[in-house]
């Protein structure tokens, strides 16, 4: 059976590795989310997941509740 998989795309203010520590657990936690990674070297430090199911305001919460920024990147 094929699943559709999005891939979500957000602007953040994730900046070091240490915050992608503290972010981890919080993703590891949701098991719809299959994927997951922060480009910390791009300028809006952009958080892209693949998920079936997540909406999108689950993930602002999430990050937001970490003490991050977190915004949907559009087209």
């Amino acid at each position: 059976m094929e699943t559709n998989t999005t891939v979500l795309v957000f602007k953040t203010n994730i900046n070091y590795k240490k915050d992608l520590k503290l972010i981890e657990p919080l993703f590891s936690n949701v098991t719809e989310i299959s994927t997951w990674s922060v480009d910390l070297e791009d300028h809006d430090k952009v958080l892209r997941l693949e998920s079936s199911t997540i909406d999108i305001k689950t993930i602002i919460k999430i990050i937001n509740e970490a003490g991050f920024f977190c915004e949907e990147l559009l087209d």
